[in-house]
């Protein structure tokens, strides 16, 4: 069984109250929910973190290491666009796999949404398919060798 933990960033906390039309209804409460009944079938445990602090977002990623992590799948909200500390920390834990999810299209928002300067650290990225993204992302990681 894959050991794997998922990492919400800043504003993740808000789900349920910001923007709905964009991160739709469900509160973290509910997205935790979510995820946890849509993964029971993968051969995977899974962890939860989420923080709107960007160093304790880095912890968390070095604690993945240091707790023998198989993966993690990793929201970063805002950090995406400028955190080169997420990144360092994603690049200081390989060889753990880590995909980063966006439950909206990043690509098709604001110019300076569609920046990731994490992604370039992280296996994949999954964007724009709600919070479906997340379960493929564990999908993703649950298939890894």
């Amino acid at each position: 069984m894959k050991k794997i933990m998922i990492i919400n960033g800043v504003n993740l906390n808000m789900l349920g109250i910001r923007e709905k039309g964009v991160y739709g209804t469900l509160d973290y409460k509910g997205l935790r929910d979510y995820i946890s009944e849509k993964c029971k079938g993968i051969d995977a445990e899974l962890d939860f973190f989420q923080s709107n602090c960007e160093g304790e977002v880095v912890t968390c990623l070095h604690n993945c290491y240091f707790n023998s992590y198989d993966g993690a799948v990793i929201n970063p909200g805002a950090h995406t666009h400028y955190s080169y500390a997420i990144y360092d920390a994603i690049k200081a834990i390989a060889p753990i796999p880590v995909v980063e999810v966006h439950i909206s299209d990043i690509h098709s928002r604001e110019a300076f949404r569609q920046v990731s300067v994490t992604a370039p650290a992280c296996v994949a990225q999954i964007a724009g398919k709600g919070y479906d993204g997340y379960v493929e992302a564990v999908k993703l990681l649950a298939d890894l060798k």
